[in-house]
């Protein structure tokens, strides 16, 4: 038996950290996603503002302390049966972020964290909404 889905949406964020032309992104080391590549993100932690909990991701999962900026997207995962793995009904909001110390270090729920050149994106294997965003900024 499946477990029953969460009553009310889970509110996540996820930022975009660009450096001389890369872009920083996580191999996720935990399902659902797991061996997948996406943007530094996670749960915001009730009582926690959106780009608090924005810079708190990036950092726990990359060791990169980071600048937020404006939200610049967002993203809705569903509930669905080509979500099932999912389990539940999620809204990020995406930031833009710029890079202002730290030492890259995978940590957290990442398998590996690193920076990509736009023409190394293309054959990874990375989210629907990761891939939609970084074409939408012309990275890929």
């Amino acid at each position: 038996m499946s477990p029953s889905p969460q009553p009310h949406p889970l509110l996540g964020v996820s930022t975009v950290v660009r450096r001389d032309g890369m872009v920083l992104l996580i191999e996720r080391a935990k399902p659902p996603y797991e061996k997948i590549w996406a943007f530094p993100g996670g749960a915001v932690e009730f009582g926690e503002s959106l780009a608090v909990a924005a810079a708190r991701e990036v950092l726990e999962e990359t060791g990169i302390v980071v600048e937020i900026g404006a939200p610049i997207d967002h993203a809705e995962i569903l509930p669905s049966p080509e979500s099932a793995t999912v389990g539940g009904h999620y809204v990020l909001v995406v930031f833009d972020g710029r890079p202002v110390g730290g030492d890259l270090a995978a940590g957290d729920d990442a398998g590996d964290a690193r920076w990509f050149a736009p023409e190394d994106l293309r054959s990874l294997p990375m989210t629907r909404d990761t891939r939609r965003i970084l074409a939408s900024l012309g990275m890929l």
